[in-house]
């Protein structure tokens, strides 16, 4: 089944007083072109982040963002009490020696200072907590997947009724195609017949005919289109990752149309491979967002 490029997932858990949140988005590229942001703490696992949405995404555009929250209150940097005092014994005992006035507003100048507001603990990945992570990660990896086959289920459905318009058209032109002979061969001898006095070899003119008919014989290019139209309902069932080769049996598709179109010599069936190619465009647009 086609799965769609374009999708979204996201999931939120919870790890003591964190809020661990991963989005994921992704929209539709000829790769995986793949880009990160992830918070600081998990930064040492992004290679194993990267691997995780690589299998799982295949191909596409893809942002993953990765970052805490934290309840209200505790993140503070904490205020170093003891050298917030140091400051302020040393400040009065210049200000005594010196005469130099004490400030008005003692925190705000002891808050400035070097080192009063420094948090100096360094936080550490636990193994419990990067498992917490790549729940995370799968679940949202797991919502974009469905989401890609929702949109999926769409652009078949879309494919699927404009292979079947091609498919009609197509059997549309056959009681054109039959009539077009007997015009062209009458059109040729009526246009012998007003040169005067012309003189022909009947059994050549009809060789001449049967060879000039053949060329504009689109026998061929119908049977060709016709399996490529079935080649493509197959692959569409075919697993996720079909995307690229529906884009070849389009272009291939193409060439038959464009074929028809210049053989058909037939203002009826011109006007036929005019909405075949229509068709055809519309699922060519489309045919990019699938993986």
């Amino acid at each position: 089944m086609i799965q769609s490029m374009t999708g979204y997932g996201k999931s939120v858990v919870t790890f003591k007083d964190k809020k661990i949140n991963v989005e994921i988005k992704s929209l539709n590229s000829k790769t995986l072109d793949l880009s990160t942001r992830i918070a600081p703490l998990y930064r040492e696992k992004e290679m194993e982040i990267r691997q995780m949405v690589s299998k799982a995404l295949i191909r596409g555009k893809v942002d993953v963002n990765v970052w805490i929250e934290k309840e209200a209150g505790v993140d503070a940097t904490p205020i170093n009490g003891a050298l917030l005092e140091n400051y302020f014994w040393q400040m009065k005992d210049i200000s005594a020696k010196t005469g130099i006035p004490e400030p008005a507003d003692w925190f705000t100048t002891l808050m400035r200072l070097p080192d009063v507001l420094t948090k100096t603990e360094v936080e550490v990945l636990s193994e419990q907590e990067w498992e917490v992570v790549c729940r995370a990660v799968d679940q949202a990896l797991h919502n974009i997947v469905e989401f890609r086959i929702q949109e999926g289920a769409a652009l078949q459905k879309m494919f699927t009724e404009k292979v079947d318009n091609i498919a009609a058209l197509l059997e549309s032109i056959e009681p054109y195609e039959k009539s077009r002979v007997e015009k062209i061969r009458s059109r040729i001898i009526d246009g012998l017949k007003t040169i005067p006095e012309v003189e022909y070899d009947k059994n050549r003119l009809e060789q001449e005919l049967i060879y000039y008919i053949e060329k504009l014989d689109i026998s061929e290019e119908k049977q060709r289109l016709a399996n490529h139209l079935k080649y493509f309902r197959e692959s569409m069932d075919e697993p996720a990752g079909q995307g690229k080769k529906l884009g070849f049996i389009a272009q291939e598709m193409g060439r038959e149309i464009n074929t028809t179109g210049s053989k058909s010599n037939n203002a009826e069936m011109q006007n036929i491979v005019v909405k075949m190619k229509d068709e055809l465009e519309q699922i060519k647009e489309q045919v990019l967002n699938a993986l």
